[in-house]
């Protein structure tokens, strides 16, 4: 309160969420436990599933819980824009907006960012997750959602974990069947960027996204 919350370090931060401690330990000690585990790296703390946590004596269900849910928020903030709808120019502005979303997962996940026809982002949403090589997803999801938003483009985005960037068969004739069904509801699948930790490839750059 008197000096504020910018020059406070991770421990002291994560302690405020841990609020209490035990008969042994205090928050400070769990916070600083926790951080040990994860190598005192707060990137790979951002990874880690709310179970593994747990895994620290003297954090419970609800203490992990209320720590994924503040590390979520923070990565939701980083690709935020507030009061505006960021313009889409090219694969790069794409990736800015997503980027803090589908970096340093375990699991692969599917978003899309759905554009008006100003290239506008007028909506970027979480379409589906997965396994740690694959992820299931319903075209139909994608353009009834497309449709929801009275979009005219989409931007198809998925992660790989193992930081590999290169599109599978699966993953272009994903891209296939949504440009189809895009084609007949006046749509347009603009690109499909494959995301890693801290690079992306894009079918569109790349001259292999499905006409």
């Amino acid at each position: 309160m008197t000096k504020g919350r910018k020059i406070m370090t991770d421990a002291e931060l994560l302690a405020i969420l841990i609020t209490t401690g035990n008969k042994k330990e205090t928050a400070m000690d769990l916070a600083r436990k926790l951080l040990a585990r994860f190598n005192n790296d707060i990137h790979t703390l951002f990874k880690a599933d709310w179970k593994e946590f747990t895994a620290v004596s003297g954090i419970g269900q609800a203490k992990a819980i209320t720590i994924a849910a503040a590390l979520e928020l923070g990565r939701r903030k980083s690709s935020a824009t507030p009061n505006s709808k960021p313009k889409i120019h090219s694969s790069g502005d794409a990736y800015n907006l997503l980027k803090s979303s589908l970096s340093d997962l375990t699991e692969e996940y599917f978003f899309s960012i759905f554009l008006n026809n100003a290239n506008e982002a007028i909506a970027v949403e979480p379409i589906s997750s997965g396994g740690m090589t694959s992820v299931m997803v319903d075209p139909r999801v994608v353009l009834r959602k497309a449709l929801e938003l009275k979009a005219i483009g989409i931007i198809l985005a998925h992660n790989h974990p193992s930081n590999l960037l290169k599109p599978s068969k699966a993953d272009i004739d994903l891209t296939q069947k949504l440009q189809d069904g895009a084609k007949l509801l006046e749509l347009k699948i603009l690109d499909h960027l494959i995301i890693s930790d801290h690079h992306y490839y894009s079918m569109a750059d790349e001259g292999v996204l499905p006409t």
